[in-house]
């Protein structure tokens, strides 16, 4: 199964793009299911590099990085990564920047788009 994860909320003060994240690493527990994730508005600073959470406290990034070792794709919004002055140097490596163009190409890929 092919599956598009689009997440809006930020990183850290809602679990929103954190359970997304989740979902779409149990999702890859199976080989046969592929998975994208598109970061839309505050989620783009997901990408941020160098977050440094308490210990024990779950980290955006590196479940960020987790995914794509795992064969995921990630993509930001490269307007809301502008809108929040994110360019490549602050960015992590892995996501890419991304556009509304490649979104659309992604929902007509995807079997199931869940909309976080």
């Amino acid at each position: 199964m092919k599956v598009l994860f689009v997440l809006h909320d930020p990183p850290y003060g809602t679990e929103r793009t954190y359970n997304g994240i989740r979902w779409a690493r149990t999702l890859l527990d199976e080989e046969e299911n592929e998975v994208k994730v598109f970061l839309f508005g505050d989620a783009v600073v997901s990408v941020m590099a160098d977050q440094r959470t308490p210990n024990g406290y779950y980290n955006v990034g590196s479940m960020i990085r987790t995914l794509i070792d795992r064969g995921a794709e990630v993509g930001s919004c490269g307007t809301c990564l502008d809108a929040r002055g994110i360019d490549e140097s602050r960015a992590a490596k892995g996501p890419h920047r991304s556009s509304m163009k490649e979104l659309s190409g992604w929902t007509a890929w995807a079997d199931k788009v869940i909309n976080v």
